[in-house]
């Protein structure tokens, strides 16, 4: 494995209601690290305390409090031993910011805090996707934001590997197998 820490930051990315967090939860109870998904964290603390960066309300508040976070996440992380697997990541924060603003934001953010070059991309699952009292867009809207992030991730230079629509046992191996096979 290369020597920055940044190279063990493996990035869970896709479609909203695609299984990531489903699939954090395994890689976690296989002993690995996990950092929660950003977005979720700030919708419960913004609904807590009566805040408004929530992505229904103020998209732009809600991603540049994503951004934020993504970055505390990383410095956090680097006390973390192997693998680090991250639930959305900086890239996924500077996308919905970039939407929201209109102006390219991804490259110089997305160059400036890296994560390891293989990202794993869940895509939309009709199936599996549920509305929730923190995820309250439609399966359309998420559909969107994973083109974004198909396209943005290449963009900056990651090897973009998507999951397949198998078991979470499944979907793990694969994740270990394919860093296993990259980084020996």
């Amino acid at each position: 494995m290369e020597r920055n820490c940044w190279t063990r930051y493996v990035v869970l990315s896709g479609c909203s209601g695609g299984g990531k967090s489903t699939l954090l939860a395994e890689l976690g109870r296989r002993g690995h690290n996990t950092v929660d998904e950003p977005g979720r964290r700030i919708v419960r603390v913004e609904t807590e305390t009566g805040g408004t960066a929530l992505p229904w309300v103020d998209m732009a508040a809600f991603a540049r409090r994503a951004i934020a976070v993504s970055i505390e996440d990383r410095k956090a992380a680097a006390d973390f031993p192997g693998w680090v697997f991250f639930d959305r990541g900086l890239v996924d924060a500077a996308v919905a910011l970039e939407r929201a603003l209109g102006e390219s934001v991804v490259e110089r953010l997305g160059r400036l805090h890296p994560y390891n070059r293989t990202v794993f991309l869940a895509p939309p699952w009709p199936e599996i996707y549920a509305a929730d009292a923190e995820r309250r867009h439609a399966l359309a809207e998420a559909i969107a934001e994973y083109s974004w992030l198909k396209s943005s991730y290449p963009r900056l230079g990651y090897d973009v590997i998507e999951l397949p629509r198998i078991s979470v046992e499944k979907r793990a191996d694969l994740v270990l197998f394919e860093l296993a096979k990259r980084f020996r």
